[in-house]
């Protein structure tokens, strides 16, 4: 096992990986930029180096600063968290040849499960149902316009590289896709340096559907059930659940089986989330590998009673899982909502400020995993997420139920934040009924909002 891990990221996710390193007996090593610098959890990490100014391209994401504080000290491992360098291969690889384990996968896997037209072919080659799409990267606007013919518009015009939306496209007709591959592909490019974009059929309102998964590196996996995350806005998640409500059961093993056979053929190990999207008959397409921990793992560590990031560490640390699938237990319903500070009415601009009163809900199966405290300032530099409340009950309308009480007990003043919206999706009828798809949000938006009060 490890003696030290240096910490590469920030907020909730850096606290929540040195709180599992004090437990398993491992000091802390913690990097802060100028804008975090006396950041209260930073005073319970063992050690804390700055790694430059603001701009996260200077400091958390500078490869030779985070290399440098690890190596003074004397960190046997890196944790990169999630955002940032986590599904960096370079980084990974460059961490190893320094001598210093990388807590993730091995940069081989990530290269390959990073591209997704290369993840597409590993997921054919491994019998993972895939979207009808193209075989590889669109080489001109002729091969486009005859393969959407041959798909059936309208079709996806997705980037290779990255995420969250960007490179990303829905084209009905000849006139759209054309239109959309030079934008898809000039928005990859500066995006992600990478410009390279292939076509799927577009699945009209899926829901998405994402499985978590843990293998070591001794062959070994398994997966640690489904969430549901289609309570999505402009591609970005609000809302969590697990189990996905009105998935059969039948479509549930095969669905999380798969996902299992997917990272095992990419020589895969380390935790993992594979995502699905699942149409209106429960058909299920493979879409990416996040090769990281994902924001939502409370969800799955909730049902489970597995800790993913002490597993994480073990892995890495080259020791065997403990458990099988059939070890696995999967007890009630979990829920997570993202609270940010961010004005829903305001189309969700941003609200950075001091926190200047914060009540933290609590009692039974509520859990809060957030940095932030009275008097802590959110930063204008970052992601606005101030932190992730999630319960755990045994039924899912008993989890809604105290989902909604917990929500009413907190108080934030000072920034605004999506508390208000949280709170009136879930009053909502069709998310009672679990019959979310991804767009759902958006096209419901303007019904939503003059609720919220």
């Amino acid at each position: 096992m490890f003696q030290r891990i240096l910490v590469a990221n920030r907020g909730e996710i850096a606290l929540r990986i040195i709180r599992a390193c004090r437990e398993l007996g491992i000091e802390s090593i913690a990097v802060f930029s100028e804008a975090d610098r006396g950041a209260n959890y930073l005073d319970l990490a063992d050690e804390k180096y700055c790694i430059g100014p603001a701009l996260s391209s200077k400091s958390y994401l500078f490869y030779n600063n985070i290399i440098a504080a690890a190596e003074i000290g004397n960190a046997q491992a890196v944790h990169p968290g999630y955002g940032f360098l986590a599904e960096n291969a370079e980084f990974a690889r460059i961490c190893r040849e320094c001598d210093i384990e990388f807590i993730g996968p091995p940069h081989e896997a990530m290269e390959k499960l990073g591209d997704k037209v290369a993840a597409r072919q590993m997921a054919m080659d491994a019998k993972v149902n895939v979207v009808p799409g193209s075989d590889g990267l669109i080489e001109n606007e002729a091969e486009a316009v005859r393969l959407a013919v041959e798909i059936g518009y309208p079709v996806l015009i997705k980037a290779t590289a990255g995420g969250g939306g960007k490179g990303m496209r829905v084209a009905r007709d000849e006139e759209e896709l054309k239109a959309g591959l030079k934008g898809a592909s000039t928005e990859a490019e500066k995006a992600f340096g990478n410009a390279g974009v292939y076509l799927e059929k577009f699945v009209e309102n899926p829901r998405h559907v994402e499985v978590q998964v843990l293998a070591d590196q001794h062959g070994n996996a398994v997966h640690i059930w489904e969430r549901e995350c289609s309570t999505q806005r402009k591609h970005q998640k609000l809302i969590e659940e697990s189990p996905a409500p009105t998935l059969p059961e039948d479509v549930r093993q095969d669905l999380c089986q798969s996902a299992v056979r997917l990272v095992q053929s990419a020589g895969y190990y380390n935790a993992g989330t594979v995502e699905f999207i699942v149409d209106k008959d429960n058909n299920f397409y493979f879409i990416e590998v996040n090769a990281r921990i994902q924001v939502e793992h409370p969800v799955s560590e909730q049902i489970s009673g597995i800790d993913l990031i002490e597993q994480q560490i073990r892995v890495a640390a080259g020791e065997k899982l403990t458990f099988t699938q059939d070890d696995v237990a999967r007890n009630g319903c979990a829920i997570e909502v993202r609270i940010n500070a961010e004005d829903p009415k305001h189309d969700f601009r941003g609200s950075p400020g001091t926190i200047t009163k914060l009540r933290v809900p609590g009692g039974r199966g509520v859990r809060f995993d957030s940095h932030v405290h009275e008097g802590y300032r959110i930063s204008p530099h970052y992601d606005s997420m101030i932190g992730k409340l999630i319960v755990h009950q045994p039924t899912r309308p008993q989890a809604i139920a105290c989902m909604l009480r917990a929500l009413d007990e907190f108080v934030i003043e000072g920034v605004s934040t999506t508390i208000p919206l949280i709170k009136q999706i879930l009053k909502e009828p069709v998310f009672a009924a679990g019959e979310v798809d991804t767009r759902w949000l958006e096209r419901e938006m303007d019904n939503i909002l003059p609720k919220v009060v």
